[in-house]
């Protein structure tokens, strides 16, 4: 293997601890705690682990959590009455909808109730809109820890070339964005994209986000490249254990690449870290305080 590892775990670390530090401030000098409010409707058991890692790392950096867990066969009605009262409670700096939602929920219609200020997912429509235009906003967390990781081991991203493989509203989409904004040449490359081995090829940059297992083979990829890997996919083994893989054939890609996010151990635990800072950015922004540095877009 000739690739350098970048290591999400110990960069999420640093993060989590930046923001513990902002937090202790703001509670002394401003008497102020970031409050982050998770909203987890039924029973799917994913979910269910996600939302304790996010409270007990919210709760690890001083922050308060809060968490609504509410029945599978909760109304809409109820749903959006909750994320009204969690909009007007001024403790509450961040709300989360946990994803995916029952089906008889309208997804679309739960985010965009959410106050866009509060918005530390990114998703509500008007945050899509100022990223889209350039302006100040609530950034989504997974291309925003992508983003921190590539700015701490390129420095300065201006004028690299960048594939970003997927174009979903979630990681897709909002990456180009963001590397965009950093003056990237930016490409969206997808399922229907003609002679896809050779675009990515020539990029600087590429960043998977397809949700097919090892799909990206190091003879894709262009020698030196930095490769940030977003997947995370279970499949079976020979021996019939499961086991975690990326988008990208990590053996083979590792050989080519000039670095590598590993899958576990490298996005995954940046997005909950992000969503911490996303929490603190928002509290500073409603009480009209000076930003974190180092933990925004």
């Amino acid at each position: 293997m000739t690739a350098n590892i970048i290591d999400g775990k110990a960069f999420a670390g640093t993060v989590r601890e930046k923001v513990a530090a902002h937090v202790a401030r703001l509670k002394e000098e401003n008497n102020i705690t970031p409050g982050l409010a998770v909203v987890l409707v039924g029973e799917d058991p994913a979910s269910q682990v996600y939302v304790r890692s996010k409270g007990k790392q919210t709760v690890e950096t001083g922050m308060k959590s809060v968490e609504h867990k509410l029945d599978v066969d909760t109304s809409e009605a109820d749903l959006l009455a909750l994320i009204d009262q969690l909009n007007n409670d001024e403790t509450i700096h961040g709300i989360l909808v946990q994803l995916p939602l029952p089906k008889h929920l309208n997804e679309d219609l739960v985010i965009n109730s959410i106050s866009p200020a509060k918005d530390v997912d990114g998703f509500h429509i008007s945050n899509v809109g100022l990223l889209g235009t350039g302006q100040k906003s609530m950034v989504p967390c997974t291309p925003l820890g992508c983003l921190m990781m590539l700015r701490d081991y390129h420095g300065s991203l201006s004028g690299l070339n960048a594939v970003v493989i997927g174009r979903s509203n979630i990681v897709g989409k909002p990456m180009a964005q963001l590397l965009l904004g950093d003056s990237c040449t930016v490409t969206i490359a997808h399922s229907r994209t003609k002679d896809l081995e050779e675009v990515v090829r020539r990029a600087d940059i590429v960043v998977a986000a397809v949700g097919r297992p090892e799909m990206v083979p190091g003879s894709w990829i262009g020698k030196g490249a930095t490769v940030i890997d977003v997947g995370i996919n279970r499949i079976e083994k020979e021996d019939g254990k499961m086991k975690l893989v990326g988008d990208v054939d990590f053996a083979s890609v590792s050989e080519v690449a000039g670095a590598i996010t590993p899958v576990p151990g490298g996005v995954g635990p940046m997005t909950i870290a992000c969503l911490l800072a996303n929490t603190l950015t928002a509290c500073c922004r409603a009480n009209g305080l000076q930003e974190p540095e180092g933990l925004t877009a």
